[in-house]
């Protein structure tokens, strides 16, 4: 990028492509592999594999340099990271509906060459990986089928990797976001379990999702993992980009701020009051913007205020909804955030998110 007139420089293989990784060094690809024969009725289990090509990124260009498989499937780029030379990656093998091969969870270490040279497996039968995180020596999987275990696992030495605590509780994250050293930001969703009577009643036990749930984890003690602070946005339907799409986040440690945008479903105050289990029910839409808080260990998360592009979202909504007005990122400049969405681009002052100016695309 410092030469634009410097060549591109590439390199090609056959193949699937896949989730990616790429480290300053190397590029890593991992697809899953699908056999021509998906069953194996020898084994009488299905097929589970991800190979993983690995390319060599230097100012020469790009050298494909090898390939390697591990069992199960890799969830996203978050499930991959590369340290001194090693690669590791998170699977889950299986699936969580298979009671007769249950799903299981793994973490791989693998060698320069992508051979494996430590694992920890075996994890969380039954559930799958919905968010991986790694920083340094730690890794961060949260697993989940009717319940929430976070795992913290130590890869100190490549060779032995192995689980050093576990938490369990209601909700899901799907995406960890370190806030420093020692905790973690998980963005996800809350769960209300079923009833021993609902279980009873459909012949399987599954949860509830509710609305957007912001949690911050404690992990300074390894052995002990905890839920340090919780906030649960709406009810049932709310959601948010940033359940599938870590861009839709805006994270600022030093200023101690973090926004995304949202779209809000509620259950009307009288509903709740007057219905026994609202586990299921759907909530109606009420809001769309971004939601903007303060973040400290200290207090947690602190709703400093909502920016929308609509002027009645209710109105709006029941009327002619117009989906270009959903905002989809938040950023700043100085002191001004800007909000934008497919119809405009909106500066509100950061102290007080006060309206400054906007500019409607097409005008």
């Amino acid at each position: 990028m410092d030469d634009v007139n410097s060549k591109v420089r590439n390199e090609t293989v056959l193949g699937a492509s896949g989730q990616v990784y790429a480290s300053e060094k190397n590029l890593y690809v991992a697809s899953q592999y699908y056999s021509p024969f998906y069953w194996d009725f020898k084994a009488g289990t299905y097929d589970d594999e991800t190979v993983i090509h690995k390319f060599k990124l230097n100012r020469d260009g790009v050298t494909y340099s090898g390939t390697g498989s591990i069992p199960g499937k890799v969830l996203n780029q978050f499930s991959m990271d590369e340290s001194d030379g090693y690669f590791r990656v998170a699977t889950t093998e299986g699936n969580t509906w298979d009671a007769g091969n249950p799903s299981t969870n793994s973490l791989y270490v693998l060698d320069q060459d992508l051979n494996v040279a430590g694992k920890v497996d075996g994890l969380a039968p039954g559930e799958q990986i919905y968010s991986t995180r790694f920083i340094g020596d730690r890794a961060y999987m949260v697993t989940f089928r009717t319940i929430d275990p976070l795992f913290v696992i130590d890869l100190s030495d490549p060779a032995s990797p192995k689980v050093l605590g576990e938490l369990k509780i209601p909700g899901v994250s799907d995406y960890l976001h370190p806030f420093d050293e020692t905790h973690i930001i998980g963005f996800g969703l809350a769960t209300n379990e079923l009833t021993t009577d609902e279980i009873a009643q459909m012949g399987t036990n599954f949860v509830w999702f509710q609305g957007i749930k912001l949690s911050m984890f404690d992990v300074s003690d390894v052995t002990k993992p905890k839920e340090l602070h919780s906030v649960v946005i709406g009810d049932r339907g709310t959601y948010s980009e940033l359940e599938y799409n870590h861009k839709a986040l805006l994270f600022d440690k030093n200023k101690g701020i973090m926004a995304f945008p949202i779209t809000v479903a509620e259950i009307p105050a009288d509903q709740k009051v007057n219905s026994e289990n609202l586990s299921w029910t759907y909530g109606n839409y009420t809001y769309q913007g971004a939601y903007i808080y303060d973040v400290s260990i200290k207090d947690g998360f602190k709703l400093r205020g909502k920016l929308t592009h609509f002027d009645d979202f209710n109105k709006e909504y029941n009327e002619n909804y117009d989906w270009s007005k959903a905002i989809a990122r938040i950023l700043y400049i100085g002191d001004y955030f800007y909000t934008v969405s497919q119809n405009k681009i909106m500066a509100n002052q950061m102290k007080d998110l006060v309206k400054v100016k906007d500019a409607v695309f097409g005008e």
